[in-house]
């Protein structure tokens, strides 16, 4: 399934996996969601860009690993035990691509409200808009929802 093809409900329902990264919190479509697994050694790849600078052995095959800090402005982070591998598959360029992002911590799979989705402020957010979809509030916090195509591009 890929980041374009987010199944809202008919009640404007999304279902999300919910994780943060720096201090944010972020959800993701669950429909693009592969698994989750702990950190597993990565190897550096001369010459790729920042935040996608590592490949992993994702059950036999080479993974792209996006840190994706970098593109909303945080910086680097050890890892944690509660650090783990998000992989996902997002279609690029008319195919389905396999990657696994960094979350210093995974939540929960859980409905949002996707119909409360608010555009990135046009001022004093810390974020680049390009790489955001919305922001929905999600209890008592904002929630970031990110276009992960042009996150990664």
């Amino acid at each position: 399934m890929s980041d374009a093809s987010a199944t809202v409900r008919g009640d404007g329902t999304l279902q999300v996996v919910m994780l943060r990264i720096g201090s944010e919190t972020f959800a993701l479509d669950a429909g693009m969601v592969r698994e989750i697994i702990d950190p597993i050694p990565a190897t550096r790849v001369a010459g790729a860009r920042s935040h996608l600078d590592r490949i992993v052995n994702v059950r036999g095959n080479v993974v792209p690993l996006a840190d994706i800090r970098e593109r909303f402005g945080m910086k680097p982070a050890a890892t944690t035990p509660d650090t783990r591998f998000v992989v996902i598959e997002v279609e690029i360029d008319g195919d389905p691509v396999v990657v696994a992002l960094v979350a210093d911590k995974v939540f929960e799979v859980r409905e949002i409200d996707f119909g409360n989705q608010q555009p990135v402020p046009k001022v004093g957010a810390p974020w680049k808009p390009e790489y955001i979809k919305g922001i929905v509030k999600c209890d008592d916090e904002f929630v970031i929802m990110p276009d992960i195509k042009k996150t990664l591009i």
